[in-house]
């Protein structure tokens, strides 16, 4: 299938590491020009020189934490075509013993740092009469995870301002999707088994063949799975396909 993504601008968040960097790689593999967006310049430069050096790839240092600055950062660069909205999930934890400002932060992060992007973004969309964005959630939207109260109250959250935002705009030829990683071999799941483990006093070993076996697959995504997924969505093949919610997760989730 031709993917039709040759010489397209893209800006993807969170790109040094997981299913960010993997995302990167596999929109530049289609011959897109790809903007890598994190907090940290080494790491950035690092993945930059890991991208097809035939292509005009570049980065941006920005932090999510700081919306102000995320504003300023792409004020003046929304020339993309695809925009993956992807950051870090809120840490751990039970929901009622969550205190406000943890809840603040992360709709703040996730929510509002999301629609800066999308506005610096939508008017060259619209000019294009072509527009992807591609939000990296979670199944939470569809199952809530056990332990992981934040972070499911603000996947929702951003779940429900796409659904929003693709009734918007589908009519200027942009597409607004949400993809649902389930267990992906990342330094977060990393963090997840290891909170995991420690509350069930079981070693983290024991833990990873716990949570694999609640996959009907019985293993971990790769990041590049994820990855394709993502490539699809923002390709004109996926052009028909619009205010989704696409689970990528082995089967697990057990919602329709």
């Amino acid at each position: 299938m031709n993917l039709n993504l040759n010489n397209k601008n893209a800006l993807v968040c969170g790109s040094t590491q997981g299913i960010g960097k993997a995302t990167a790689i596999a929109l530049a593999e289609e011959g897109v020009n790809v903007t890598l967006l994190a907090r940290n310049e080494d790491s950035l430069k690092a993945v930059l020189a890991e991208l097809p050096a035939h292509r005009n790839h570049s980065y941006i240092v920005a932090d999510f934490s700081d919306p102000e600055d995320l504003k300023a950062k792409v004020s003046d660069n929304g020339n993309f075509h695809i925009l993956i909205n992807n950051t870090g999930g809120p840490k751990s934890g039970q929901i009622h013993s969550a205190t406000t400002e943890e809840f603040v932060n992360a709709f703040n992060m996730h929510v509002v740092c999301n629609q800066i992007l999308v506005q610096a973004c939508l008017p060259f969309m619209k000019s294009e009469n072509y527009g992807r964005i591609i939000n990296v959630i979670s199944t939470s939207v569809k199952e809530p995870i056990p332990g992981l109260g934040v972070s499911n109250t603000i996947r929702n959250a951003v779940a429900n301002w796409a659904k929003t935002l693709a009734g918007e705009l589908g009519e200027f030829g942009i597409t607004v999707n949400n993809v649902l990683p389930g267990f992906t071999d990342t330094a977060r799941l990393d963090q997840i088994i290891k909170v995991k483990a420690e509350r069930a006093n079981t070693t983290e070993a024991e833990m990873a063949d716990i949570m694999r076996s609640y996959v009907p697959a019985k293993r971990f995504a790769k990041p590049e799975e994820t990855a394709n997924a993502i490539t699809f969505l923002a390709s004109e093949s996926a052009s028909y396909i619009n205010g989704i919610n696409l689970p990528v997760d082995g089967g697990r989730t057990k919602s329709l």
